[in-house]
């Protein structure tokens, strides 16, 4: 079994107050004696099989291919899984492990909802009390899962500080966990924060790539996900990151376009090395350290800093980074669903933008695969406004005047 190291290149580390260090000694070696148990690791193997529904299929996109011409697209499902994403992957795998460690409740952050969402599911599962933080923003933005969370237990904490997204329900979340370390969890959503957590949320993500690995029959030319905080991301290209002769591009949002405020584009030297949220890596912040704005038609995509191992990846040259605009990512849901029958999340559909792209430039004898990290039901307030203004509006008129009877 691997041992971690906490850095990846200069990006990473440990950077918390000193009464959170010994919680997250505490959770690194109960991570690595979790995975050196064959116990732990076959329960997890269970719990993927029969409550995620793994694996995930490997669809031939062949409309969408011929459609565009150049590469075949194959398209990796997440949005198959239970809860619509990807998330639960990692959510199952740290739920688990807490209930090893003997903790008794679990507190999570959420941007999308998404993450919220496979939280809550797994710890209903695992009869674990659950508290997720959400900004009041994504909230607005993200009712439908804020619905589902609390059906299936979950406590909804709405979070009123700052951009009221992603990033201060993280700092809410840190807060709880410092006031309640001894027996709670914090179950991070993605890769990313003090170390243990970005090595422990890639390899339960991991699954997504070794499953590729054997359903993969065919020569793969080029991996595209989308990154935010990047759990998906890396979950999918990790088992793939010794093989040179894939290219892999991560789509990042590029919002409404230029400028501040404008988008959460942190790779394309718009981004600065900073420690923000306990670890190193590179952020939207200015000189003084003070985050800035960032917008994203996708509540999951708007976090203005990077896991630390995508961006030493990036920097390294390994993993290419590109962006699509907001309405760009409107373009690929579209496409995707007429074409494939397929919602993508406005998250994944990012990645659905760029694939169109890259495939043209593509032969037909080569190869590509998306990793469709969500589906899009979540998405329905974002996506049906945008692209349905009009209809929508009036739909959502007449049910505020309809009267519901018990």
């Amino acid at each position: 079994m691997p041992r971690y190291n906490d850095y990846f290149g200069p990006y990473g580390g440990r950077y918390v107050p000193e009464v959170l260090q010994a919680p997250l000694k505490e959770l690194e070696q109960g991570f690595q004696d979790a995975l050196d148990d064959p116990e732990f690791i076959g329960e997890f193997d269970e719990f993927c099989r029969d409550f995620i529904g793994r694996p995930t299929p490997l669809l031939p996109a062949k409309n969408a291919s011929k459609a565009l011409g150049g590469a075949q697209i194959y398209i990796k499902l997440e949005g198959l899984a239970n809860t619509g994403a990807h998330k639960i992957n990692n959510a199952a795998g740290q739920a688990l492990l807490a209930r090893r460690m003997g903790k008794t409740r679990i507190i999570a952050e959420t941007g999308a909802g998404q993450h919220g969402v496979a939280t809550a599911a797994a710890c209903a599962r695992l009869g674990l009390p659950c508290v997720i933080y959400m900004g009041e923003e994504d909230i607005r933005r993200q009712h439908p899962n804020v619905y589902w969370m609390e059906m299936y237990g979950a406590e909804v904490r709405s979070v009123t500080s700052g951009s009221r997204t992603l990033k201060d329900a993280v700092n809410e979340a840190f807060r709880d966990w410092t006031a309640n370390s001894d027996k709670t969890h914090y179950l991070l959503g993605s890769a990313l924060g003090p170390s243990p957590y970005p090595d422990m949320v890639r390899e339960f993500q991991s699954v997504i790539g070794r499953e590729i690995q054997e359903q993969a029959t065919f020569p793969i030319h080029t991996m595209v996900a989308c990154v935010g905080g990047g759990s998906n991301a890396i979950g999918f290209l990790s088992p793939f990151l010794e093989d040179t002769s894939i290219r892999m591009v991560g789509v990042e949002a590029g919002g409404r376009g230029d400028g501040e405020g404008n988008n959460a584009v942190r790779m394309a030297d718009t981004g600065r090395p900073g420690i923000i949220q306990g670890y190193k890596s590179l952020f939207l912040h200015n000189s003084d350290g003070q985050v800035l704005k960032t917008h994203s038609i996708s509540a999951g995509l708007d976090y203005p800093g990077i896991g630390p191992q995508l961006a030493s990846l990036g920097e390294q040259g390994r993993l290419e980074f590109t962006q699509a605009k907001d309405d760009e990512a409107l373009e690929a849901l579209k496409f995707f669903a007429r074409h494939e029958g397929l919602i993508f999340a406005m998250e994944s559909a990012h990645a659905g933008a760029a694939a169109m792209k890259l495939a043209k430039e593509m032969r037909p004898d080569q190869n590509l695969i998306i990793n469709m990290s969500g589906r899009g039901d979540k998405d329905i307030f974002i996506s049906a406004a945008a692209l349905d203004g009009e209809n929508w509006k009036r739909f959502l008129q007449k049910e505020s005047r309809r009267k519901y009877v018990d």
